[in-house]
């Protein structure tokens, strides 16, 4: 809990956001839009977690572009710096001393059932160590920063929960107070963004419509959402039909009530509502994609934005660290030269 400028109390928020390949709609539905609009309410810290994409990456020229596209992508649609801290994971050294201080009380069975390893197992990638521990730096991201308060998609609970009994954990070995024990915003009018193809979407699928598509891209991939194979008379459901569940997350209640209309008579095309959609996608996004380029051409201001952030997570993270290092019974930290 932080006290504000006019003395009152203000949670803290902390959440992050893998640079693994484009930004798409479902990143933008699912976790940066609620971010940008928690934060009137928070003290936030968002960063982009250029360590957990390591644990595939292995093209550091694209970790960095797409660590800028990231920073690039949040400021476009809104992030306000005066508020926010947006820094990169990696600059901040405490995240793996802590997530050492965690992975000494948690057991290895606990690795073995997490997301990140039944992933890599599924798509029949080696599950190597960083996979393995990357639930204990995930904890270590939240926990760092003292957050009251981690939103998540639904698909991300178990990271928190993980989070949640590390601190619990550690507080009963160590003492009350040792870690913030935070609580979870999970956004429930939000679920699985479908893609193209209907399944959830997702790089790995490649069913993803790019965030910053131009109008003429932006169409063209909208058109070809899959829907049922329907003729324009027929009545059809507007419930299950993805084309209408994405629409509903751009358009105003007037205009869902509207189409949903349109859907229910009869005598409408599935071509008919996926230009609805381009055109309510594309209004959003119009001005934001404009920032957005005019961002990516200086990447200069994009480092200075990143390590402004940096400079207060470290602040936060050095606060935490002292605390844990005392509790656990390690000598304090000597920041600066060793001369």
């Amino acid at each position: 809990m932080r006290i504000d400028s006019f003395g009152g109390s203000m949670s803290v928020a902390l959440t992050g956001i893998k640079p693994s390949g484009s930004v798409h709609l479902g990143n933008y539905l699912g976790m940066i839009r609620p971010a940008i609009a928690f934060q009137e309410k928070v003290d936030p810290y968002y960063f982009i977690a250029d360590y957990h994409a390591m644990t595939q990456a292995s093209d550091g020229e694209a970790l960095h572009r797409e660590t800028l596209e990231l920073t690039a992508t949040f400021v476009a649609l809104g992030l306000d710096l005066s508020r926010a801290a947006l820094f990169r994971q990696s600059a901040v050294a405490e995240v793996c001393e802590l997530a050492w201080v965690l992975g000494c009380v948690m057991p290895i069975g606990q690795l073995e059932r997490g997301h990140a390893v039944k992933a890599a197992k599924s798509a029949g990638r080696d599950v190597n160590v960083a996979t393995m521990y990357y639930p204990v730096l995930m904890a270590a991201d939240i926990l760092l920063y003292d957050a009251d308060i981690v939103p998540v998609g639904k698909d991300q609970l178990q990271h928190v929960e993980v989070a949640r009994d590390l601190a619990t954990k550690v507080n009963h070995l160590f003492g009350e107070g040792t870690l913030i024990v935070p609580e979870v915003s999970v956004r429930e009018d939000v679920g699985a963004i479908p893609g193209l193809d209907g399944r959830k979407m997702s790089k790995s699928y490649g069913n993803q419509i790019p965030l910053w598509a131009p109008p003429k891209r932006l169409r063209k991939l909208i058109m070809k959402i899959k829907t049922d194979s329907l003729d324009v008379a027929a009545k059809k459901d507007p419930v299950s039909c993805n084309v209408f569940q994405l629409y509903k997350l751009f358009a105003s209640e007037e205009q869902i009530a509207a189409l949903a209309a349109r859907y229910q008579a009869g005598g409408m095309g599935y071509g008919e509502a996926k230009q609805a959609l381009f055109e309510a996608v594309d209004a959003e996004l119009r001005g934001p994609r404009e920032r957005y380029e005019a961002l990516m051409a200086d990447p200069a201001q994009l480092e200075e934005i990143l390590a402004a952030g940096a400079v207060r997570a470290n602040a936060m993270a050095q606060r935490t660290i002292k605390r844990v290092r005392d509790r656990v019974g390690l000598s304090p930290r000597i920041y600066g030269s060793m001369r």
